[in-house]
């Protein structure tokens, strides 16, 4: 894997010169291609052993290119607000959008790397780190994400003789870390580590390429050509991601989604008595110090008219205006459709201690997006996977998640409909997209049904509210909260 690296092969001054001029001159015309025709995003991974000119290879591409459209991000140790959310969170936020260039510096591979480095790495949790990271990369080049991955090696020898003329130069000494000199003693293990990583990572969608780093030149070429050839080459098709296994919460291929026949109603005065002491435990729990460890996010998904806002209402007067956040979900605005889909509910994921409700939210994908056919079958069909990854990453980041589908009859959903069109407080919550999603009821029906049979977790379940009384239905919704925060 690294016998060619460590050859420690170079380009004469002469042939550098000449493919000097040529490279510069076409990335610099892709690059503005790229933003042009803006038909994918190109995201450049920088990693390898320390001392073998990763930083000067991201300085280059900065210096050949146009540096106002590339995004150089180097990530260290998380912050306090990045350790307190999904260790991929800070990485989808960076994430650049079509047309764009980004580097990567310190990405997602540290840990990983930083596992296998270890006298005994855990080989168990390196495949579950490895899996997880093809997993996302998948998403990405299914998203026209054009990944690179670049890992930069050298000889034993080329290291310490680099890391040597540095430190005898006070102009360049400052460069060198403590790792760099770290690397000369533990060379060997960490060429196994490196070994690990791009073996278990290596994929037809997203390749490592390895570049020699020993010769400034040779370096310099190498990258600026994987670089053009990723703007340049056919994306790939979307790949098949390493499956997730999801614990599942219960059988629930023949969810009841709309309300029994014969429901009662619940008297106001039940309803207070009930809605306060519900709304005080659910505040206690919120101001509780376990919390402090936890965030809570709540998916609010349903037919038009079920009360889903009435819900959220009732739920947000339990807690602290400084302590929720409400993210109403409608359709992507140009810059959301320029990233991932998921990049813009990642973004507003919450620190331990908060609550985020999601009124809509990602199941947008598997409802609207399918019924509607605004996108392929296989764009919906695969983000059944996507979608529980990305719920299993908020448990694992201290997240309860809960989503619930609240729904009312056909005659009900009529009654509202008119009871809203002829109010004039409650008339612009009428839209024609109302009337036009009641003619595909039983379409919608029929994609939440599948929607809860392929995304009901143990971690992430969901909760269905079918009920023609809004009283019981919102009692319901804070009962089932409260109840699933005493037992998070």
């Amino acid at each position: 894997m690294f016998e060619r690296a460590e050859r420690d092969p170079s380009m004469d001054e002469k042939e550098y010169e000449r493919r000097e001029l040529v490279l510069r001159t076409e990335l610099l015309q892709q690059q503005y291609e790229l933003l042009k025709q803006r038909d994918r995003a190109v995201l450049i991974v920088v990693a390898g052993v320390d001392g073998a000119g990763k930083g000067s290879a991201i300085n280059l591409l900065n210096e050949w290119m146009d540096p106002r459209h590339i995004r150089t991000l180097a990530f260290g140790a998380p912050s306090v607000d990045e350790a307190q959310r999904p260790a991929m969170w800070r990485y989808w936020n960076a994430l650049p959008a079509l047309g764009q260039t980004g580097i990567v510096f310190g990405s997602w591979y540290a840990p990983l790397f930083k596992e296998a480095a270890r006298k005994k790495p855990d080989m168990d949790r390196i495949e579950a780190m490895a899996a997880e990271i093809l997993r996302f990369e998948a998403m990405l080049a299914s998203e026209r994400v054009r990944m690179l991955k670049l890992w930069y090696h050298l000889s034993r020898g080329a290291q310490i003789a680099r890391i040597d003329a540095q430190l005898a130069d006070p102009a360049t000494a400052w460069r060198v870390s403590e790792a760099d000199l770290k690397v000369r003693k533990k060379f060997d293990r960490l060429r196994a580590a490196g070994e690990i990583v791009l073996g278990a990572t290596d994929a037809t969608y997203t390749p490592w390429r390895v570049v020699p780093g020993a010769d400034d030149r040779l370096r310099a070429v190498e990258t600026a050509s994987a670089v053009l050839q990723a703007m340049r080459e056919p994306l790939p098709r979307a790949p098949r991601r390493p499956p997730l296994q999801v614990v599942r919460h219960g059988g629930r291929s023949k969810a009841v989604l709309e309300p029994m026949p014969g429901s009662g109603k619940l008297d106001e005065v039940d309803y207070e008595r009930q809605l306060a002491g519900w709304q005080a435990r659910l505040s206690e729990q919120v101001r509780a110090k376990r919390f402090r460890k936890r965030s809570l996010v709540l998916v609010f998904e349903g037919v038009d008219a079920a009360g889903k806002g009435g819900a959220i209402r009732r739920v947000s007067h339990a807690l602290d205006v400084r302590d929720f956040g409400i993210v109403p979900i409608s359709a992507p605005s140009d810059d959301e459709l320029a990233h991932p889909y998921l990049w813009r509910f990642w973004r507003h994921l919450p620190l331990h201690g908060r609550v985020c409700i999601f009124d809509r939210s990602w199941y947008g994908r598997v409802l609207v997006e399918r019924v509607e056919s605004l996108i392929p079958p296989a764009t919906w069909r695969r983000a059944y996977d996507e979608i529980n990854d990305f719920e299993d990453q908020l448990r694992r980041g201290g997240a309860v998640v809960l989503k619930f589908w609240l729904s009312v009859s056909r005659e009900e959903q009529l009654r509202r409909f008119k009871e809203r069109r002829d109010s004039p407080f409650k008339s612009f919550k009428l839209t024609p997209d109302d009337w036009r999603n009641r003619r595909k009821w039983d379409d919608y029906m029929s994609a939440a049904r599948e929607m809860i049979a392929r995304t009901d977790s143990a971690h992430a379940p969901w909760v269905v509210v079918a009920d023609d009384d809004k009283r019981t239905a919102r009692i319901k919704v804070l009962e089932h909260i409260v109840r699933a925060m005493d037992d998070a």
